[in-house]
């Protein structure tokens, strides 16, 4: 792999591009189509919120684990096995006819989602040049976001048509992904450069996780309840804050993350936090359409620097051997801020209201600077 060079869109890097967008187009024609299907097998709608619990823990508590097989077992295969069992998982979603039989498969499919991301991002690291790494990774991450924006309206297409065809789809972007993964190469690693005891956390990632999960649970909590929140105010259409931030994300992320290859890490990281925080805070100040979008834009231009930059700031100190066990912790850490943003939030609204729920996830989000600073000065 070569990191020295300064060429960034490789056909190697594009090649993980195409990659990452059909991993997302697989897992989003799935998760908004999976709550009907349980529906229609006589379940509930807790046990839809349930299935989802399922997979998005399996998935956050397995990463740290995942990531350190793939880094010694190689990246590469992590991804034909990872495709493989994930095929098969929707193989079974389609035969299924008892919807209780589908949370022990949703446990599967998150482990196994775990390793593919965090086998993918730690590939995608080791090709990208060094001086672009943030650059590399906000892109490569950007390559999700028109998956995400397409595979909801695709499923439900699919689903009139009835939910096997959905497995057959999904099932199918798998064998292409695989297809993909077998072509790929390891950077080369003797068995001796590996230690003999894998170290499945690395204790500088697992200590600033916190600021992770700090901010992850106000993004859980906008994704899952912005649009109700809209409704609640009259405001239409009701995916207006996710499509602004969107939007925003789209337009700022390549700028940040470059900015972040050239001033350092660490002075963009800071202020995305503290925008996140701030985007919150707006969302809970004032239930009006202006600050609605505002808090949408703030939200989208923080989020485009918290993650290029975090990962840029880790990676930077990180062995090359050890990256998937770091993209694991990470991946813990935002996927279990995602899934309690998403389920307390709702608690929260449910007993105070919606400006009480934006306030907590606000407050937290602070919490996340400050324990950056203070933890990384210690470290440090």
């Amino acid at each position: 792999m070569a990191t020295d060079q300064a060429r960034l869109f490789t056909p190697p890097f594009l090649v993980m591009c195409a990659f990452n967008f059909m991993m997302f187009l697989s897992a989003f024609q799935l998760l908004p189509a999976v709550p009907f299907r349980i529906r229609d097998l006589g379940g509930t709608t807790f046990a839809s919120g349930l299935f989802l619990g399922f997979l998005t823990y399996a998935s956050a508590w397995s990463a740290p684990i995942t990531g350190a097989i793939a880094d010694r077992i190689g990246r590469r295969r992590m991804l034909l096995v990872a495709s493989g069992v994930i095929g098969l998982c929707f193989a079974g979603y389609g035969l299924l006819t008892d919807y209780r039989f589908m949370f022990a498969i949703g446990i599967v499919h998150g482990i196994f989602w775990s390793g593919r991301l965090s086998a993918s991002a730690a590939h995608v690291t080791a090709m990208v040049p060094v001086r672009r790494r943030a650059e590399g990774i906000a892109y490569w991450g950007l390559a999700s976001v028109p998956a995400i924006a397409i595979a909801p309206p695709i499923a439900f297409w699919i689903y009139e048509r009835g939910w096997v065809w959905i497995c057959v789809s999904c099932g199918a972007l798998n064998v292409a992904m695989g297809i993909i993964a077998w072509t790929l190469q390891d950077p080369s690693t003797s068995r001796r450069d590996i230690d003999a005891t894998p170290r499945f956390l690395r204790w500088r990632v697992l200590m600033l996780a916190p600021s992770l999960f700090l901010y992850s649970y106000g993004y859980g909590a906008v994704t899952t309840f912005s649009a109700v929140y809209a409704d609640a105010l009259g405001i239409r259409p009701k995916s207006l804050y996710l499509t602004t931030l969107a939007i925003a994300l789209l337009v700022t992320r390549p700028l940040v993350a470059s900015a972040a290859d050239r001033i350092g890490y660490h002075r963009v990281l800071v202020p995305a936090l503290a925008l996140m925080a701030s985007a919150l805070a707006l969302l809970a100040a004032r239930g009006t359409f202006s600050w609605f979008i505002a808090s949408a834009i703030v939200f989208g231009v923080g989020f485009a620097g918290v993650y290029p930059a975090f990962v840029g700031y880790i990676m930077r100190d990180t062995d090359a051997r050890r990256r998937g066990a770091a993209f694991g912790t990470i991946l813990a850490a935002i996927d279990t801020g995602v899934g309690t943003g998403s389920t307390l939030t709702g608690l929260v609204i449910q007993q105070f209201g919606f400006r009480a729920a934006f306030g907590t996830a606000a407050a937290l989000a602070a919490m996340s600077v400050s324990y950056f600073i203070v933890v990384d000065r210690r470290l440090r």
